[in-house]
């Protein structure tokens, strides 16, 4: 849906008020990735699938995880799922705003009666969608073609909770390279030195117990890495770290994030000419 639909919409809104603003971008921000899902879900799966089909393949025989409790392509599968629900939060809410400046449609989000708290909350909960479709499409497909006892997690719910938080901060994230953004080149170096680093360094592909003292302590300085963990903990009932201390790392984390997101967008960074 064009930016212009969605300001008429807003402005011809007038007895919903601040609620009905923000639910039509939100609305807008989900119709963006859903009408081209071939490129924005099918590809992201098909990635993850050739990922744990090559290292599955190449390594099951000779990693072991959990001591052995677990085998290396069913602890491959969680932090696929997570890597794919990271990188397309983030990617959603960063591209959008990077587009709508380059465009200078972002124009109208500031014109529309749409509170700084309203902005934040459609472009987060549409990155948190997003990431959240791509991932349960990984878990299936991978879950029934490579590791049918994932389809019995043992702690779904760590599993919810560590998927919405995950989602959460990446697409704060993502507003955040948005934000900062000016053009599509400054978004690609922040998206490959910032973001992709952070999450191939996090234990998806392997358990930081097997690296060296000296790795696993920083490793345990990557809040993705708590992410990732805490996600896998759901499925197996095994961890690197405590849960909780996961959920402690990556909620402060998140919360910070937010209101300082929030305080970007209220006092209008990078966002007025």
């Amino acid at each position: 849906m064009p930016s212009e639909a969605v300001n008429d919409k807003v402005i011809k809104d007038t007895k919903g008020g601040q609620i009905k603003s923000w639910q039509a971008l939100f609305f807008k921000e989900t119709l963006r990735f859903w009408r081209v899902g071939v490129q924005t879900i099918a590809a992201p799966v098909l990635t993850a699938l050739l990922y744990l089909l090559i290292f599955s393949h190449v390594l099951e025989a000779r990693i072991s995880v959990f001591d052995g409790l677990v085998s290396y392509t069913a602890f491959l599968v969680p932090g696929l799922i997570m890597m794919s629900v990271l990188q397309n939060a983030f990617a959603n809410t960063s591209s959008s705003i990077i587009q709508s400046k380059v465009s200078g449609s972002i124009v109208f989000f500031l014109l529309a009666p749409i509170t700084p708290l309203g902005i934040f909350a459609a472009y987060v909960l549409a990155g948190m969608l997003r990431g959240t479709i791509v991932g349960i499409a990984v878990w299936l497909v991978a879950s029934a073609f490579f590791s049918p006892s994932l389809w019995l997690p043992a702690m779904p719910l760590w599993i919810i909770i560590f998927l919405l938080l995950g989602s959460a901060l990446l697409s704060i994230l993502g507003v955040i390279a948005g934000l900062w953004s000016e053009k599509f080149d400054q978004l690609a170096t922040f998206q490959n030195f910032i973001i992709m680093p952070l999450t191939f360094l996090s234990g998806v592909f392997y358990s930081v117990r097997t690296l060296p003292d000296f790795w696993a302590k920083v490793s345990h300085l990557n809040p993705f890495f708590y992410m990732i963990d805490g996600f896998r903990y759901g499925f197996f009932g095994a961890s690197d770290v405590s849960p909780w201390l996961s959920l402690g790392m990556v909620g402060v984390v998140t919360l910070f994030l937010a209101g300082f997101t929030w305080r970007l967008i209220a006092n209008g960074w990078k966002l007025r000419p």
